[in-house]
């Protein structure tokens, strides 16, 4: 009977230390907004490019190239399955996947305001201001402080 109780004891106790975790901050929604100099510098790059992009308040600029199934859009904590690429505004590309499913909860600043404006199917490019990309941190190829542009199909939301 001892050896019954105690199994059940520590069958109990497993189970509530294996409560779930809270993903409330993980799964926030995102409100920074990115300093009135970045905003500047990147306006003036697109300025000096001739990029029509419509200014968030956040900080960062987008174009809408396909708006997708807005009645589907990703939320703070969605799974969404994307296809992208990256480039610095020197034009040279530092990153592209095709199809690739990623956390929206674990990507930079930018992808986390940016990428739920558009629906299931849509089609985004980003221009992304450096607080709300990688910053002061060196980033494989991508310097510090580097605004980043990004040109996203969002495949799939789950």
């Amino acid at each position: 009977m001892n050896r019954i109780l105690a199994l059940l004891f520590l069958a109990s106790c497993t189970i509530i230390s294996c409560k779930k975790s809270d993903n409330t901050n993980r799964c926030a929604v995102v409100t920074d907004t990115a300093a009135s100099a970045e905003v500047t510098t990147l306006k003036a790059y697109l300025d000096s490019n001739k990029i029509q992009a419509t200014a968030d308040s956040r900080g960062f600029f987008y174009n809408i190239l396909a708006p997708g199934d807005t009645s589907i859009r990703p939320g703070a904590c969605s799974n969404i399955t994307v296809t992208y690429t990256g480039r610095l505004t020197t034009g040279i590309q530092f990153d592209a996947k095709n199809g690739i499913g990623i956390l929206l909860s674990s990507v930079i600043t930018g992808w986390k305001e940016g990428i739920p404006l558009i629906g299931k199917g849509g089609s985004i490019i980003l221009y992304i201001p450096p607080s709300q990309g990688y910053g002061s941190v060196v980033q494989g190829t991508i310097p510090a402080n580097s605004t980043l542009v990004f040109a996203i199909d969002l495949l799939d939301v789950d």
